[in-house]
């Protein structure tokens, strides 16, 4: 996935018409024209008046906007039609802080726009508004119409039509059917007051003052009060992005599982970062379930663990070192072997050519010796600047740390990053050419991505050979909610190639050694499901360990509200077939607000 932090460094929401608006105050009652809010809106997602002037368009105030860039207010129609197809609400876009209160009866004139918030590009849906506004305030203090409940009885079922085919798979042209779909339903109530009431939260608070519920508490859960994404035919419905209109200091700092008690009210707005989210005038109290984070077991001395960790663009000026040795130390209770992914350079994101990592490393390490763990070792390769994505200037790349005193790393002299890892056989069994190396650098699969890392390790004389990952990102793809349903994963073809190179090399060592214990592990940027992992897995060569954890325990990384499995330990057949390995997801990030990762580690735990 995108990084939430960069990805939302803009404002929250970028309007697409940009002018100021008048406002005039009547004493006396004016009287509209026959033109109606639900009128504008229509019974598609695209109003039939768009591009189009509108007069003295009637509605209450039910919620002002007065920051960021999208600044404006909702009205809404207190005597609706009898089409659940079309909204009785709309925004109106002001630009600057709209001069009307809520209550306010108004008129409004100006143009019908369908914005698309994230641009055309993004492949999101659009959001009715009337820009350009001459606002006239007939009356103040009334009576704002009642919120309309979503909950699990409203919200249907099926997630979304499939897409017209004669217009590319989006769903924009297409009638609304609310009682059938959930997209659809949502869409029937833009820009209208709706309230939900007794919520779960699904998505911790993050810093844009933004959390996810559920209004269907049963719809997938896991025991940590989560909602578990388990294919591409399950888009958990009940998921609602909640914002607020009040002030930042008082929005819930909430934790997965927490519960907003009560009513939460307020217009449904829809944006690029989540789609359809409650813009709340009113926030229920939280409740917290007093979630806490997990620890794994410790390992037996007969035992190799092995964990991945994406940390999360790490450099030496983070505040973070301490968290996070702790979690090595204490929640992962300092695994054999690690795999981390997103170790910056010495000077993260300062674009100066500097590569070299070892000061980073350095502080880690002493880190983690300081919280109680282990001297780790450790070995990486410096990437050629720029080369491998992530942030500029950054150069991320995979590190293995290693406990010398329970693992030794096989050290094979040539590796760097233009060279690629090799198999040969020595005294019958496979080895690489080069440890630690890089698998297939020069390959276009890799372009401006992270380039797999493969070093060769002994445990009580055994050899493992381990594969660190990170795969390009979902950067690009398509929304949950986007017009185009199902919408597209282009991040896939760069991932499948991906996979297809590190499934090849993987082979090379089963057909030098057919017994050979190989893992792949690090964030790979899609699910136990998809068919990055299928080709990954090829004919049995891999297998993706999460998928030994029942279905509602398989996830690292919680998005959207969705919690999800990103992060994975692939092993070789030798290693299944054991049955003698454990499998733990460690949640020690993704469901808190407070966290130091974006991802939860994975550990694996077996008798090579």
């Amino acid at each position: 996935m995108p990084s939430k932090k960069s990805a939302r460094l803009a404002a929250l929401t970028v309007a697409a018409v940009c002018s100021a608006a008048s406002t005039v105050v009547l004493t006396a009652p004016a009287h509209a024209d026959s033109m109606r809010i639900h009128d504008v809106q229509g019974s598609t997602r695209i109003s039939p008046y768009a591009g189009k002037q509108v007069t003295d368009v009637a509605g209450i105030v039910t919620g002002v906007r007065t920051y960021g860039s999208s600044r404006g207010f909702w009205i809404q129609d207190p005597t609706p039609d009898d089409n659940p197809a079309t909204s009785e609400g709309v925004f109106v876009f002001t630009s600057s802080a709209p001069k009307v209160a809520l209550g306010d009866s108004v008129l409004v004139s100006g143009t019908v726009s369908e914005y698309v918030p994230g641009g055309a590009s993004s492949g999101n849906q659009s959001l009715t508004e009337i820009t350009k506004p001459t606002i006239t305030v007939v009356s103040s203090g009334n009576a704002v119409p009642a919120a309309k409940v979503i909950d699990a009885k409203s919200v249907p079922a099926a997630y979304s039509p499939e897409g017209d085919t004669a217009a590319s798979g989006s769903v924009n042209g297409l009638a609304l059917q609310p009682e059938k779909y959930a997209l659809d339903y949502y869409e029937s109530l833009e820009g209208e007051n709706v309230q939900v009431a007794d919520t779960r939260v699904v998505g911790a608070s993050d810093p844009y003052t933004e959390l996810w519920v559920t209004v269907k508490p049963r719809e997938h859960r896991n025991h940590r009060g989560g909602t578990v994404y388990g294919s591409y035919d399950s888009q958990n419905t009940g998921r609602l992005q909640i914002q607020s209109l009040g002030k930042v200091a008082d929005f819930p700092v909430a934790n997965v599982g927490d519960v907003l008690q009560g009513a939460t009210a307020g217009p449904l707005d829809y944006n690029q970062f989540g789609g359809y989210t409650l813009v709340a005038n009113q926030i229920g109290t939280l409740e917290s379930a007093g979630l806490k984070r997990e620890a794994t077991q410790k390992q037996s001395r007969g035992e190799l663990a092995v964990a991945t960790y994406n940390v999360e663009n790490l450099d030496p000026s983070d505040a973070t070192f301490e968290e996070h040795a702790s979690a090595i130390v204490n929640n992962l209770q300092s695994p054999d072997v690690v795999s981390l992914e997103e170790i910056q350079d010495n000077n993260g994101a300062t674009n100066d050519g500097t590569v070299a990592a070892d000061q980073t490393l350095a502080k880690l390490t002493d880190a983690i010796v300081a919280a109680g763990g282990p001297r780790y070792d450790w070995r990486s390769i410096d990437p050629v600047n720029n080369a491998d994505g992530g942030e500029p200037g950054g150069n991320i790349r995979q590190v293995f740390l290693f406990n010398p005193e329970r693992v030794s790393f096989t050290d094979r002299a040539g590796g760097d990053a233009t060279t690629a890892a090799g198999v040969t056989k020595v005294r019958g069994k496979a080895a690489l050419t080069v440890s630690p190396g890089r698998i297939d650098p020069a390959n276009a699969a890799f372009t401006n991505s992270r380039k797999p890392l493969v070093g060769e390790f002994v445990f009580r004389g055994k050899t493992v050979f381990v594969i660190a990952n990170h795969l390009n990102s979902k950067g690009g793809d398509q929304g949950l909610t986007a017009q185009y349903q199902p919408p597209a994963r282009s991040s896939e073809v760069q991932r499948h190639a991906q996979a297809t190179a590190i499934n090849t090399f993987v082979k090379d060592i089963l057909d030098t050694q057919k017994n050979a214990d190989v893992i792949a592990l690090g964030d790979i940027n899609d699910f136990e499901f998809s068919d990055t992992v299928k080709i990954l897995e090829g004919d049995g060569e891999l297998w993706s360990a999460i998928k030994s954890l029942p279905r509602s325990e398989r996830y690292s990384y919680v998005y959207q509200g969705n919690a999800q499995t990103l992060d994975q330990i692939l092993v070789s057949p030798s290693i299944r077939r054991g049955c003698d390995f454990e499998y733990d997801s460690v949640h020690v990030n993704s469901e808190f607000n407070d966290q130091i990762s974006d991802h939860d580690p994975q550990v694996l735990r077996f008798r090579p």
